[in-house]
């Protein structure tokens, strides 16, 4: 949990907001492929990328 309260004292001092949508895209991606990997949807998935 540091990195995330490091990550954002970061944004807040160097003025980069911009970069939290890109964290947050990246993230949701990581999130989808690591849970839909193993399952029946996985076809899916891959057919989006």
């Amino acid at each position: 949990m540091e990195f995330i309260r490091e990550f954002f004292l970061f944004l807040k001092e160097r003025k980069k907001w911009w970069l939290v949508p890109l964290f947050i895209i990246f993230l949701l991606f990581g999130v989808l492929i690591f849970f839909a990997s193993g399952t029946a949807l996985a076809p899916f998935i891959y057919t989006l990328f």
